[in-house]
């Protein structure tokens, strides 16, 4: 990586004397990708062998702004790039590396994480998906659950228990699944809320290649940490904004392929609590001016700040070139209260209409989905409990919380 000192007056300039020569608007997007991952301004800090340019992260703002005025797009949206691409860039081998992560970076190919399963909880390393060795590949028995987009994905990232006869955490091993193959069935799960972002895999004989293994064999865990930890530190998922971009077709394609992939989560600003709504729905039922909901509505507001302030610190670290941290555990507990928080206020609020929706003339079906989706902001990416151990152990160095099967096989771990 380059030092943090380059000029970047000179790379503004380098970077917008290419676009002024390789922008095309009329281009289709794989090729303008292409171009993107040959030159390596679509990834900068990445290493310049691997499609980028070595530059220090904190220059990624500067380089996307000068994108942005030219009204050029940039690389995919999506888990790939955000989750996947560093994992294997920070784990993978060369081979992996040559030959998985272009097509993250040209949107060829859609990714989703197969770590979570029925029968272990927030317990990720009590995993029991089998992986067995079979000459050049393994075979993959077992069922994983809330898969967000496995129904449309080509490739998975998978944790699979290469060996029952060691400790559960050295046990595991990180692959590169390919998704559409005999043995992997994806079935869409109903939510409460009407929606089906999430899925469950069944996993029956299902192949991959040892070239597939990210890491060493019984070392998934440590790989594992890595996505987990970019993936605690995402300031949330935002549609790109193209409205001041060229209006040729690698823009529309652009924009279709956004569209389709952030439809996926069209609800997560509810399962946030929506604190941007507590004052409106407040003047609309007539209680705004009630002393004790307005102390509780100023308590809203405080949360929601310091989580914006938290998600804000942990991505100035990024842009400085600070790997993930405990940082990401406290922006998604500081993300959790403020859901909580908004769910007490708009409860208040709303009373028994909060249990209305579709076309009842007193439902609000904004505040109803909000009620019954914030739940799930304390349990996905990790439940409540988990950062607040991780809090624990890793920033205030308290004692690890007592466990009776850390250290045994794990064939002897007591399991339902």
């Amino acid at each position: 990586m380059a030092d943090v000192d380059v000029d970047v007056d000179a790379v503004v300039d380098e970077v917008q004397t290419w676009l002024a020569e390789h922008w095309d608007p009329e281009r289709p997007l794989v090729r303008w990708r292409s171009l993107l991952a040959d030159s390596g301004w679509g990834c900068p800090s990445w290493p310049t062998e691997w499609y980028g340019r070595g530059l220090h992260p904190s220059l990624n703002g500067a380089i996307a702004a000068c994108f942005a005025r030219a009204g050029a797009v940039g690389t995919a949206a999506g888990t790939a790039m955000t989750l996947v691409a560093p994992t294997v860039l920070a784990h993978g081998s060369d081979e992996l590396k040559a030959r998985l992560l272009r097509p993250m970076i040209t949107g060829e190919h859609k990714w989703c994480q197969l770590f979570s399963e029925p029968g272990n909880g927030s317990d990720l390393a009590g995993l029991t998906t089998g992986a067995v060795r079979d000459g050049d590949e393994w075979v993959v028995n077992g069922q994983k659950v809330w898969n967000t987009g496995a129904h449309h994905a080509q490739w998975g990232m998978l944790l699979a228990r290469t060996d029952f006869d060691v400790p559960k955490h050295r046990g595991i091993s990180f692959f590169c699944l390919p998704m559409e193959q005999p043995g992997v069935e994806v079935r869409p799960l109903r939510q409460m809320n009407f929606h089906s972002s999430f899925n469950e895999v069944f996993l029956g004989d299902a192949r991959v290649a040892h070239s597939n293994l990210v890491g060493e064999v019984g070392g998934g865990w440590a790989v594992a940490m890595t996505t987990l930890m970019h993936e605690r530190g995402l300031a949330g998922n935002r549609v790109p904004d193209f409205s001041r971009a060229d209006a040729g077709r690698t823009v529309r394609e652009a924009k279709s392929e956004a569209e389709e992939y952030f439809r996926t989560y069209v609800w997560y600003p509810q399962r946030a609590g929506r604190p941007d709504l507590v004052q409106p729905h407040a003047r609309r039922v007539g209680r705004n001016t009630d002393p004790v909901l307005r102390q509780r509505m100023a308590s809203v507001h405080a949360f929601a700040e310091a989580s914006r302030w938290t998600a804000l610190r942990a991505q100035a670290a990024r842009a400085a070139g600070r790997p993930p941290g405990p940082e990401g555990s406290l922006g998604k507990l500081s993300s959790s209260i403020t859901a909580r928080a908004c769910n007490a206020v708009h409860t208040q609020l709303a009373g028994a209409h909060g249990m209305l929706a579709g076309t009842d003339p007193a439902a609000d079906p904004v505040i109803a989905e909000v009620l019954i989706s914030t739940p799930g902001q304390s349990i996905a990416g990790g439940t409540d409990e988990i950062q607040h151990n991780i809090m624990g152990e890793r920033v205030l160095g308290l004692p690890k919380e007592p466990s009776l099967d850390n250290d045994i096989p794990f064939r002897e771990v007591r399991r339902n």
